[in-house]
């Protein structure tokens, strides 16, 4: 019987996971004036957020208009009509639209987190209507991470792929900045800086570098937050269960902590908020498209125990999105010790003049200045057969000038890469297609067409460098097209990328309060959803930058503010009777 559960702890909210959506929604139920804890799986704080890069898609957010960009819901409605359309249900879209804005006044008043509008950073389909050229996404401040104290430790490191000297973040700005160190007097400066002040932080004990940036600083914020409002959470602590009564009202849960199993009454709610199903084998199988693999850069934790036990209280999962993940081309080193290395092409090389990517037959098949996303789409629709996995190719110029994955440029050591099978190299084209196992004729076919077409600066196959998103990750000042170059010295150079992902974007129905439904469409009193785990409001529709973090910080805030509302609704009731 349900009603004989011994409660070992009571609170009004349990929140499962700690991201951004759940940390948003432990601390907007905290400042409605509830008791809230956060149960967190992993041993640090921060889920996918403190690995991610930090961008959030907030449109008609109040500080568009100040970074030139003046939104209007007309325009983001006609965007998302086009790019999102049906794949997402109207209320939610607008519900979306309505409480994002909101959700970022609210949380920056209380000082959660700071945030600054992109000056200038296209929408991922410029050319369509009502798309931006800024201002939707906004990025984390840079934090001092020194002001956690002893609890810097307990924040989830960054990828190893946003780290230099073993433990320094840096940004696309500073990366400029550290390779163009000796050119210019103003970039040795920056690097200068940035060094000194890593090696200042390690000097004084730090595991790394305290100046964080990108998605680890917004983790790093809003934790913060919590530990200054006093939020209690428990690390190393899984939800193992949602307890119910026999109407199907959410009681609370069981969570496993230091070795036993402890149930938690959560008088108002329980917020589920662990991160979606990257690394369910069962899940993913399920859901993806074939082939898939172990590919995704989603933190190992999130293993979809959240979405599992939602569908065993009763919710239903979502239904009529156009993909099941938001995908990303993932490179993957194997080391004899520490196992897989992955890396993420998003932003830094595939758009750069010089490169292409390539399918089993040597052909080219995208527009390797798509959005990540988009050329991943292209990978399972290349035809005959899925190019999985693809080959990025480059040559001797483009590999020292911008790198090729985990390959550095600058003249960096690679001896290694080349020796683990992660990066090949070829003495020729011809060289380089027998070490990929590629027709020789096919490659040398392909690199003279693009070539020929680099030399006119129009891609006329793919359309390289053809919208503003594309131009905007190309090489400023290379004419007459920044994504257009040849490759043409050698030695020549190739990566392996594979159909990865940076999360689930198929998950619990939910409406817009952000309560989980049923089959039927009836909510599941008690139990709310956010996150990756949650339906995406994008339909698994990739608009722009940051459409993760900008839907699970405003879902989040709207699961809190429901059950706050809830809780104040019982009150009166109870006070009127």
């Amino acid at each position: 019987m349900m009603d004989a559960i011994r409660w070992d702890f009571s609170f009004d909210v349990v929140v499962a996971g700690s991201g951004a959506a759940g940390m948003s929604a432990a601390l907007t139920s905290h400042f409605e004036g509830l008791e809230v804890l956060i149960v967190e799986k992993a041993a640090r704080m921060g889920g996918s957020t403190a690995v991610s890069g930090g961008a959030v898609w907030i449109p008609l957010n109040a500080d568009s208009a100040g970074a030139g960009h003046p939104d209007s819901h007309e325009e983001v409605w006609e965007y998302l009509s086009g790019t999102v359309g049906e794949a997402s249900p109207a209320d939610m879209k607008r519900a979306f639209l309505r409480a994002g804005p909101a959700m970022y006044d609210y949380m920056a008043s209380r000082e959660a987190f700071k945030l600054a509008a992109r000056t200038y950073s296209p929408d991922y389909y410029p050319d369509l209507p009502g798309a931006a050229m800024g201002g939707r996404a906004l990025d984390p401040v840079e934090f001092d991470g020194r002001k956690l104290g002893k609890r810097f430790r307990e924040l989830r490191d960054p990828l190893r792929e946003f780290l230099v000297l073993g433990g320094m973040m840096v940004n696309i700005t500073d990366v400029h900045h550290l390779l163009g160190a000796g050119r210019s007097p103003k970039s040795f400066l920056h690097g200068a800086r940035l060094v000194l002040r890593y090696w200042a932080d390690r000097l004084r004990g730090y595991h790394r570098g305290t100046r964080l940036l990108l998605g680890n600083s917004l983790a790093a914020q809003l934790f913060h937050s919590v530990v200054r409002q006093g939020v209690p959470y428990w690390l190393e602590s899984p939800i193992r269960a949602i307890h119910q009564d026999g109407w199907g009202r959410v009681l609370g849960v069981a969570v496993e902590r230091r070795g036993a199993v402890v149930n938690i009454q959560a008088r108002r709610g329980v917020v589920i908020a662990t991160g979606g199903f990257p690394w369910n084998e069962a899940l993913r199988g399920q859901h993806y498209p074939k082939p898939t693999g172990p590919w995704s850069m989603a933190p190992r934790d999130n293993e979809g125990q959240g979405i599992e036990l939602a569908l065993a209280a009763g919710a239903a999962m979502g239904t009529g999105h156009v993909s099941p993940a938001f995908w990303a081309p993932v490179s993957i080193l194997e080391r004899r010790e520490g196992g897989p290395l992955r890396y993420p092409h998003l932003v830094w090389d595939r758009a750069k003049p010089g490169l292409i990517a390539v399918d089993a037959s040597g052909k080219r098949f995208v527009n390797e200045s798509a959005s990540y996303h988009e050329f991943v789409k292209a990978m399972y629709g290349a035809d005959p057969a899925p190019a999985i996995p693809a080959y990025l190719v480059c040559d001797h110029d483009f590999i020292e000038k911008w790198g090729l994955g985990l390959a550095l440029p600058g003249g960096r050591p690679r001896r290694h890469l080349i020796d683990a099978g992660y990066l090949i190299r070829g003495d020729s084209l011809e060289d380089l297609a027998r070490r990929l196992g590629l027709d020789a004729a096919a490659l040398s076919a392909t690199v003279k067409r693009y070539n020929d077409m680099a030399k006119d600066g129009v891609d006329w196959d793919f359309g390289k460098g053809g919208t503003a998103y594309n131009r905007y990750l190309g090489a400023p000042g290379h004419l007459p097209n920044p994504c257009l170059g040849p490759l043409a010295k050698p030695p020549f150079y190739a990566v392996r990328v594979y159909a990865g992902d940076i999360g689930t974007a198929c998950g619990i129905s939910v409406n817009e309060h952000a309560q989980a439904l049923t089959a039927e469409g009836a909510t599941i009193p008690g139990l709310y959803v956010v996150g990756n785990d949650m339906q995406s409001v994008m339909g698994g529709a990739y608009p722009g930058p940051g459409i993760t973090l900008g839907p699970g910080l405003t879902f989040g805030w709207v699961a809190g503010r429901h059950l706050a509302r809830a809780y104040s609704q019982q009150h009166q009731q109870e006070n009127q009777s």
